[in-house]
C-alpha cells in the first residue's frame, strides 16, 4: 500500500523542524496513543488503538527516525503486530518552506499481513490519510501549545 499526502504547517520551517521530532509532541499527535517511550536515541515503542470501521485493535509498534538530513528530511520506520495482523511501514517527510509557512509532503509505503490486510487497500488507504490529516492538525496544535507556553515562561 503507498500513501501519498501534504500539508501545510501555518509556522515557519526551523519551528516545524525543530518541534516534529519532539518525543512529547509525537506523543500527544499519534490517533490512539496508549503509550510511546524512547528505548534509545530515536526509537520508540508504542502502543497504539486502531479503530477505522472494521479495524479495531491495539498495536504495539516500533518506531525509528532516521535520515534527519539538513533541515528537510525525515524517514520513519515501523514495524508492529495487534491482534489482527503485522504492519511494516515506512514513510519519508519532506519539509520545505513556503513563504513563512512549511510544506510538508509525506510518501509513505506498507505492508500489512492477516485479518488486516483482508481489510482492503480501499479501507486502510482511507483510514491512513484520516489518521494522517488528523496526525499533521494535532502536531501543529501542539507546537502551537509550546511556542505559547514557551512565551509565558512555563
Amino acid at each position: 500500500m503507498k500513501i501519498v499526502y501534504d500539508y501545510t504547517f501555518g509556522l515557519p520551517r526551523n519551528v516545524v523542524w525543530k518541534y516534529i521530532k519532539d518525543e512529547n509532541i509525537l506523543r500527544s499527535s499519534l490517533p490512539g496513543c496508549k503509550s510511546f517511550i524512547e528505548t534509545s536515541k530515536d526509537v520508540y515503542q508504542a502502543q497504539l488503538a486502531v479503530n477505522m470501521g472494521p479495524i479495531q485493535d491495539l498495536f504495539s509498534l516500533e518506531i525509528r527516525l532516521n535520515e534527519m538530513k539538513s533541515s528537510s528530511l525525515i524517514q520513519l520506520q515501523s514495524k508492529g503486530a495487534g491482534n489482527i495482523g503485522e504492519i511494516v511501514g515506512k514513510a519519508d517527510l519532506f519539509i520545505k518552506d513556503l513563504q513563512g509557512k512549511t510544506k510538508l509532503n509525506c510518501q509513505a509505503e506498507a505492508q500489512v499481513t492477516g485479518a488486516l490486510a483482508l481489510a482492503g487497500q480501499r479501507v486502510l488507504e482511507g483510514g491512513a490519510n484520516k489518521g494522517l490529516e488528523s496526525f499533521f492538525q494535532t502536531v501543529e496544535k501542539e507546537i502551537k501549545r509550546k511556542l505559547y507556553m514557551h512565551r509565558r515562561g512555563r
